[in-house]
């Protein structure tokens, strides 16, 4: 059994959400959540249910299924049993005020039956609060991505040389690289913030499958397993000699991820080009991570990233052809998509102990996607690199 998230950590977090929410809002009166992480968040727990926190710091959790489990894991206070939304208006009553969920991931039949049980004269989205909530780790939080940051680093240095071999698949490598991850501590998923995404373990891609488009929103590619699956490993590509190798993966460890990529070179040696484009995308790994102290702006270090770049370097940065995204980072933990970004328009000041993962890549025309990934904390002394560092092409 995990250890239980104690009391003084579900308080602190509960309290710097409503201290988030009296700044935001001050007039709010009640926060609905559904969303599972979110639930585990505050509560130590992840069930089917329903949690209600009121801007007298009170929170409530309804756990549908199992209200059983809730009680074996989590030390949270007011824990009920619930069949339907009518058990919580037993306990707290109907009246919500001005009340605020996750717009962002509540359907709108879920609402409908809130709306049925509860009254809300005023509803709105506390999504952004709970993510500005998130941003922040407590040492709890950053000793769980410290561990997983360095089995990430043991994975992709020393395990996955070990599994390359001629004639092997995308798919192949998809498989035999998740049963190792599992076995060394991974927790086993690749959780998302983003409606509708689905990952398996990460991108991994063998050549130009790695330029190829998809769905997610990354700087590589993949041809994946189908068009109903466009982001596992593909069982058509298979590997050889002199093809460059693109793993961009999320490790995790009792919930928390790290995000890491390592890019390999088989059978041969990479092209001095391929060389100075992978080294030119460390170096502004290198150059980002020195900026992520408290109070710095996202916004800010972006634009000056991205304005030192040369227009040479500047083209398949980020991605490939059309298809490049437009953030250099972006904030992880519960979810390997959390704030703050590393873009234009996020301007509020880094805080120390966010931790943020940090991507920059650039693709190759027939050979592939170079560069690194490498998660950071936020420090005064700039990015502390929890994930080994960006490191040169390893030869296979």
């Amino acid at each position: 059994m995990l250890t239980k998230i104690n009391v003084t950590e579900l308080n602190h977090r509960l309290n710097a959400f409503c201290g988030i929410m009296d700044s935001t809002y001050p007039d709010w009166d009640t926060g609905l959540i559904i969303n599972r992480v979110n639930q585990y968040y505050f509560t130590g727990t992840m069930q089917d249910g329903l949690l209600v926190i009121k801007k007298d710091r009170t929170g409530y959790y309804f756990a549908r299924r199992s209200y059983e489990r809730a009680k074996d894991e989590s030390l949270f206070l007011n824990i009920y049993p619930m069949e339907s939304y009518r058990d919580a208006v037993k306990v707290i009553g109907a009246e919500c005020g001005n009340t605020y969920l996750e717009l962002e991931v509540v359907p709108v039949a879920m609402l409908e039956r809130l709306k049925k049980y509860f009254s809300m004269p005023s509803i709105r989205g506390l999504d952004q609060e709970i993510s500005l909530t998130r941003a922040v780790k407590s040492p709890y939080e950053l000793e769980r991505m410290i561990n997983s940051g360095k089995l990430h680093k043991e994975i992709l240095t020393n395990i996955v040389p070990s599994l390359l071999t001629e004639g092997m698949s995308e798919a192949d490598l998809v498989v035999d690289l998740y049963a190792h991850m599992v076995k060394i501590g991974h927790h086993g998923v690749s959780r998302f913030a983003m409606f509708q995404n689905e990952i398996v373990c990460g991108q991994i891609g063998f050549g130009e499958s790695s330029l190829y488009p998809t769905n997610f929103d990354g700087p590589g590619g993949a041809y994946g397993m189908s068009p109903a699956v466009p982001v596992l490993g593909s069982r058509e590509r298979k590997l050889k000699k002199g093809d460059l190798v693109f793993v961009d993966i999320g490790f995790g460890v009792d919930g928390y991820h790290t995000d890491k990529t390592q890019v390999y070179q088989f059978g041969a040696k990479p092209s001095p080009d391929v060389i100075a484009a992978h080294r030119g995308c460390i170096e502004v790994e290198n150059r980002l991570a020195e900026q992520l102290m408290p109070g710095a702006i996202p916004s800010v270090i972006y634009a000056l990233v991205m304005n030192s770049l040369s227009t040479q370097f500047l083209q398949n940065f980020m991605g490939y052809g059309k298809r490049q995204v437009k953030f250099l980072g972006h904030g992880i933990g519960l979810n390997v998509d959390e704030l703050p970004v590393i873009a234009n328009g996020f301007d509020l000041p880094l805080q120390q102990n966010m931790v943020i993962a940090l991507e920059p890549k650039k693709g190759i025309q027939n050979v592939g996607m170079v560069g690194v990934e490498d998660t950071y904390t936020v420090t005064p002394n700039g990015g502390n690199c929890l994930t080994g560092g960006g490191s040169d092409i390893i030869i296979v």
